[in-house]
């Protein structure tokens, strides 16, 4: 299998995980709007955590209230930021963490995209009431999720060196090494 499908068949499977999470992420904000929108908080463990509907007109923990469009415009740029990640990141077994990871925060960006879109809000409905944290969503978990799985990635798993496909493009052969055209290697 040539380089070009083996990285068409990866991007195809990062983008399966992301529509399965999307679907997922939907599906549970639909259960949300029917079963608690209008209703009082369902108690799974009274003063610890709680199912409340809420609607989020801004972004995480409530800010930028009522900027819809800017939200989007920072969420498709975000998106563009991790869909560039994936397409960069090589396909191979050693980076499967990244693909899965990368895929999980564009299925969360998108999600809480569709809301915004189509409602105008993001649907919220997990409530840890015991310390008082915001309302938030499945796509709001992944997130954060794989962001904290992502930076324990880059930070303790992978070395620099491995990581150089983000930053560097690939020199052709006989192209010349140094950025003035000159071989780095000269005089050596």
């Amino acid at each position: 299998m040539n380089k070009m499908n083996k990285k068409t068949i990866w991007l195809c499977a990062d983008l399966a995980i992301a529509a399965f999470l999307i679907l997922l992420d939907q599906w549970t904000k639909q259960l949300a709007i029917g079963k608690l929108k209008g209703q009082e908080a369902f108690v799974i463990l009274r003063g610890i955590f709680e199912l409340e509907y809420l609607e989020n007109r801004g972004s995480a923990f409530g800010m930028f209230q009522g900027k819809k469009v800017f939200l989007l415009i920072v969420g498709v740029l975000f998106m563009a930021v991790m869909l560039y990640l994936l397409i960069k990141t090589p396909a191979e077994k050693r980076f499967l963490p990244i693909h899965i990871v990368a895929s999980g925060i564009i299925a969360g960006g998108i999600g809480n995209m569709i809301d915004r879109f189509f409602l105008g809000y993001v649907v919220d409905f997990f409530s840890f009431a015991l310390i008082h944290f915001p309302v938030f969503n499945v796509a709001d978990s992944y997130i954060v999720i794989a962001t904290i799985a992502m930076a324990i990635l880059l930070i303790f798993v992978y070395q620099e060196e491995e990581l150089q496909f983000l930053w560097k493009s690939k020199k052709k052969e006989g192209e010349p090494h140094g950025k003035d055209g000159a071989d780095d290697t000269a005089g050596v």
